[in-house]
């Protein structure tokens, strides 16, 4: 059996970059940019006002002028005017600093008489005071935004304010996700005693759509040769990614190893040692298509597809690459297989400013409950069995951005 590191370097290995496509700005958001966005102009554009107030040129004041006369009053948006010695010019938060002025005195520290506005005698003047100057956030041409960058709400602003609104953007991958067994009953079917409801797809999708991948649609498909073979020879026609649940492990009704065999896709690993998920199988489809086979024990499933599904979907659409997070085990714990194990964990943190994980217990892998209140789970190595409260491991958070 391969090692979890193994099994998520052949994943990668076998993952190709994605094409791109032209999104508008406006609903790129979530999405993996394959651009650069450059500033249009300096930011601020001008030297910017940052009080409401007055602007006059420091020279005057220097001088001695504490009353100045109001020649205009210049707000945000308007053209820029020209200070005329021994003047001010009223002016708003946000509008360009007047030619020749230099100095911005508050409007709370001024009084205004018959057009003509008195320096409080306590206030302080002082040059340049609250002046934003130009392009002193960055210059024109600044390179704001890079590829492998997944699009926030707070990146809309920057786009927009570069004058940009189609993006080159990682083409959002077609997925499939696939439930399989003849005793799964959707969530609105009648169900009887002997059957259970279908849960690993939707939670798949929805983990899926948690980091941004929403062009994903779900079947069912019973443990029956030939409309497998049949449903998944469409699905391989029209996805780019197959993520199956179901039908991996050594039973009589696990027909997914050798259905996707017949149907051309190129078998790259079956088993992991891990636990759980180790009968997760992997391969490659005719045109490149990835195919995850993952167990069908739900604990399983969620574990394998955040572990190896979703770095593969960032890695094909040119998405940045997270750094390794740790986390230091809150209590200690024992784990006696000769694999790797995942153990979901609930965060906390100490007053130190450190991150705790909470072991969860789950039941079996099938204990999807006590899923409910886990944040992501901790890698423990195979080569080690006792860890004791305080050790560091790798922390996999459900969702990592």
């Amino acid at each position: 059996m391969l090692t979890t590191a193994e099994a998520l370097e052949a994943v990668l290995a076998a993952t190709p970059v994605f094409a791109t496509e032209n999104v508008d700005a406006s609903k790129s958001t979530g999405r993996v940019l394959r651009q650069i966005i450059r500033a249009e102009r300096d930011q601020p554009p001008f030297d910017r006002v940052m009080m409401d107030g007055i602007a006059l040129s420091w020279s005057d004041y220097v001088a001695g002028q504490r009353s100045f006369p109001l020649q205009a009053m210049q707000a945000a948006g308007d053209a820029v005017l020209t200070l005329e010695q021994g003047k001010c010019i009223e002016i708003m938060t946000g509008a360009a600093l007047p030619v020749g002025a230099n100095c911005i005195v508050p409007v709370e520290r001024i009084t205004v008489v018959d057009d003509v506005a008195e320096i409080e005698s306590d206030y302080s003047v002082k040059k340049d005071r609250f002046v934003h100057p130009q392009g002193s956030d960055y210059a024109k041409g600044a390179h704001l935004l890079t590829p492998g960058k997944r699009i926030s709400p707070l990146d809309i602003a920057i786009i927009a304010s570069c004058g940009v609104s189609k993006l080159e953007m990682a083409r959002d991958p077609a997925v499939r996700v696939i439930s399989t067994g003849n005793e799964l009953v959707a969530a609105d079917a009648v169900i009887e005693l002997h059957q259970i409801r279908t849960s690993n797809g939707p939670a798949v999708l929805s983990l899926l759509a948690s980091h941004d991948y929403r062009r994903c649609e779900h079947d069912h498909i019973a443990d029956d040769v030939a409309a497998l073979t049949e449903r998944l020879a469409q699905h391989l026609a029209e996805a780019e990614v197959l993520i199956l649940s179901g039908g991996v492990s050594m039973g009589k009704a696990d027909y997914i190893p050798s259905v996707l065999t017949a149907l051309g896709v190129e078998a790259i690993f079956h088993k992991i040692s891990q636990r759980p998920g180790k009968p997760m199988w992997f391969g490659k489809g005719p045109q490149g298509q990835l195919v995850f086979a993952l167990p069908g024990n739900p604990v399983s499933a969620l574990v394998c597809c955040r572990q190896y599904v979703i770095p593969a979907l960032a890695k094909a659409t040119g998405a940045t690459t997270v750094a390794p997070e740790f986390a230091a085990l809150a209590s200690s714990v024992s784990f006696k297989p000769d694999l790797t194990c995942f153990q979901p964990v609930k965060l906390l943190s100490n007053a130190a400013g450190q991150v705790i994980a909470m072991p969860v217990k789950t039941n079996t892998s099938g204990d999807f409950a006590a899923l409910s209140g886990t944040d992501g789970y901790v890698e423990l190595p195979k080569e080690q069995t006792n860890f004791p409260a305080a050790t560091p491991v790798f922390l996999h958070r459900w969702i990592a951005h």
